[in-house]
């Protein structure tokens, strides 16, 4: 291309005099230097080079030197090595220190004029691929970034979908959504101290909430029977988890929830049911829920006994060890503080309150999310 900025390195002045008119001649601006250091200064203070066309023999700074350095600086510019040297492990040595390519002395004004426009073709195709990279990466981050939004996004609608399940259900048993709630947190609470990701977690916590939404098919004659169930309503009573499971397991971002789901009622020692699971069989969130479970229902208030201290809840939860429980689970419980318990509970009670009592709280029912 016409214009294009050249370099012309060598300590005899009638070779550079000779390469510059042959190149301006061809539309190219050219500059001298005679020698390697007057072309580093040239190249510091002037604007960029094209190209760089340097002697190989030169005294000071011969052009091997020189073109270690042009490369530190300049990766972008090439170089071409000119040299009456006939010996071609000199020339290879220049090309393996960087130069594109060698012009041997002496040489045909085509034969220059074709390896110049070679080597700059070389360049601007160079030059416009990384361009082409690097708007290729920063159109890849702008999709990148917009399909972590809508993710996101989608993310935010699933858990909307989950509060409008755990709605339908509370319609069916008024103590199911302080209960949900409230077990969700401890769960979550448990799950963090036991070093679980956040995308586990939220797994995890999904599968909490919705652990009794199988009760939705259990006849309300039985769920909302107030007194003891015969031994026929508890086994119908029994299939709400794997009810609840084959209600969600056909929805894509509930699959894994599901299985929390279905193994939420499992023991550790294979007392359980529905399916009479063993230890690790049983997901670790179902194992992290049971501990959560019996922690809620010992410290809340019940038609048949008051709510109990948060100590006899751990203290039930030690005993159940290895049996009922997990052990793993039971000691990150263990060791967490008391307080966090009571916190949660009230936090919790809180925000449901200020729901039931919309025109004596100000705030959303947004708020009551605790994933």
């Amino acid at each position: 291309m016409a214009g294009e900025r050249i370099l012309v390195v060598d300590d005899e002045e009638a070779i550079r005099e000779i390469l510059c008119s042959m190149l301006s001649n061809a539309g190219y601006e050219t500059r001298q230097a005679s020698s390697g250091l007057k072309a580093l200064e040239v190249l510091n203070s002037s604007p960029e080079f094209e190209l760089m066309l340097s002697d190989l023999m030169m005294a000071e700074m011969d052009g091997i030197a020189l073109l270690e350095r042009v490369k530190e600086t300049f990766p972008d510019m090439p170089v071409i090595m000119v040299t009456a040297v006939h010996d071609i492990s000199v020339a290879l040595a220049a090309i393996r220190n960087g130069a594109y390519d060698y012009l041997l002395k002496p040489f045909e004004r085509e034969q220059l004029l074709a390896m110049v426009k070679r080597v700059l073709e070389h360049r601007r195709l160079r030059l416009e691929n990384r361009a082409y990279q690097s708007n290729l990466e920063s159109l890849v981050a702008a999709r990148t970034e917009q399909l972590r939004q809508a993710m996101s996004d989608l993310e935010r609608s699933y858990d909307i979908t989950l509060e409008a399940l755990g709605d339908a259900l509370d319609l069916k048993d008024a103590e199911t959504e302080g209960h949900s709630k409230r077990v969700t947190a401890f769960t979550i609470a448990i799950a963090r101290a036991m070093g679980l990701s956040s995308e586990k977690i939220r797994v995890i916590a999904r599968g909490a909430f919705l652990h009794d939404i199988g009760k939705m098919a259990i006849p309300d004659a039985i769920l909302r029977k107030p007194g003891a169930l015969t031994e026929e309503e508890k086994e119908i009573m029994k299939e709400h988890c794997a009810r609840g499971y084959h209600m969600l397991r056909k929805i894509p971002f509930l699959t894994e929830a599901a299985d929390i789901v279905y193994s939420h009622q499992e023991k550790w020692d294979g007392g359980g049911y529905p399916r009479n699971l063993r230890g690790e069989e049983i997901p670790l969130g179902a194992r992290i829920f049971a501990v959560a479970d019996t922690l809620d229902a010992i410290t809340s208030d019940r038609p048949y006994r008051a709510a109990q201290t948060t100590r006899a809840a751990m203290e039930e939860v030690s005993r159940f060890s290895g049996t009922q429980f997990d052990p793993d689970v039971v000691r990150v419980f263990l060791n967490m503080p008391e307080s966090i318990w009571e916190d949660l509970r009230r936090q919790i009670n809180s925000q449901i309150t200020r729901y039931n009592y919309p025109d004596k709280f100000v705030g959303s029912k947004a708020e009551m999310k605790v994933v």
